[in-house]
């Protein structure tokens, strides 16, 4: 007895043996299917580690732990740690032979993005980042949209430095007007280098 099987092409069209040659092929996104944007980016940078394209790697959250339990002599259980420091940006590594610097943000929200979402000493980082010449960004991305961003640091920067005015967020607006999107694929699943290609 045969199943039937759903077949994804690459570029998410979906066909189904049977399928008459002129019916509407059914799109699928790959965005927004359960995964965090911290699933996606891992995901995607194993790729470009296998293909020998960047080594780039979220950075570990240094933690002091002070209390463990020992139930049993093969498990042991964390009860209480500290963050040691406050964390830099989420990312970094190299690609095509420049340090890439970078913090990945998601908002639920669908008109703008609350620059409240970085902290202080994340920007500070981005600065002195491009100060030794090392390609900084955030990347975006709008929850209920489905919509990622590539934003650089100098234009996120020039927001956060004019807060003071009153400007509490950067409107969708302005990421359709200066940001990079970021569309899903197959593999990687995001394809954020070829954003960088047209920022190096």
């Amino acid at each position: 007895m045969i199943r039937s099987v759903t077949i994804h092409y690459p570029n998410g069209a979906c066909f189904s043996p049977g399928q008459q040659p002129n019916q509407k092929l059914k799109l699928t996104t790959y965005g927004g299917r359960g995964m965090t944007l911290e699933q996606e980016l891992n995901e995607s940078n194993q790729y470009y580690l296998a293909n020998d394209i960047a080594v780039i790697h979220k950075k570990p959250t240094p933690i002091q732990i002070v209390k463990v339990d020992y139930p049993k002599r093969s498990a042991a259980v964390i009860r209480e740690a500290y963050f040691r420091q406050a964390s830099t940006t989420d990312y970094n590594g190299i690609y095509r032979g420049r340090y890439v610097d970078f913090d990945a943000k998601e908002t639920q929200e669908t008109t703008r993005f609350p620059l409240d979402n970085f902290h202080k000493h994340q920007i500070e980082h981005m600065r002195s980042c491009l100060k030794q010449g090392g390609i900084c960004f955030g990347l975006i991305k709008f929850v209920k949209l489905d919509q990622l961003y590539l934003l650089k640091a100098t234009d996120l920067i020039t927001y956060w430095d004019h807060q003071d005015t009153g400007h509490k967020s950067i409107p969708l607006k302005v990421f359709d007007d200066i940001a990079l999107p970021i569309h899903y694929r197959l593999n990687p699943i995001i394809p954020y280098l070829d954003a960088v290609d047209h920022i190096i």
